[in-house]
């Protein structure tokens, strides 16, 4: 059985080298910037995950959810903070989000287990 979470880590440590080698100032400022907002703050960081993770649900993006939900995990939030986060973003986004919520459970699980 493949490893979700190496599988996923991999791939976009690679993307992400190589995307940043063609030195692209705009997109350097952009990760750079995302980098930044999730640092400790006026919020926590275990608040700015829960946000994010519920920005990426519901926009769909089952790439941002990994990251947030491993990002949430290794800052120490519970299953259940996650999943109420999770219920939140699925009652703004709506049914077309339930696909994803399906995929943020086998992730977290797999995070977890990785663990």
């Amino acid at each position: 059985m493949s490893n979700i979470v190496e599988e996923f880590n991999e791939y976009r440590e690679k993307m992400n080298d190589a995307i940043l080698e063609d030195n692209n100032k705009i997109i350097k400022r952009i990760f750079n910037l995302d980098t930044n907002a999730f640092a400790e703050g006026a919020l926590d960081k275990k608040t700015k995950e829960l946000l994010g993770l519920v920005a990426s649900t519901v926009l769909r993006c089952d790439d941002c959810v990994k990251y947030h939900l491993e990002a949430s995990h290794k800052a120490g939030l519970s299953k259940q903070e996650v999943v109420e986060a999770l219920s939140i973003a699925t009652l703004v986004g709506g049914t077309i989000v339930i696909p994803h919520l399906r995929r943020a459970y086998e992730y977290w699980d797999a995070v977890e287990k990785q663990a």
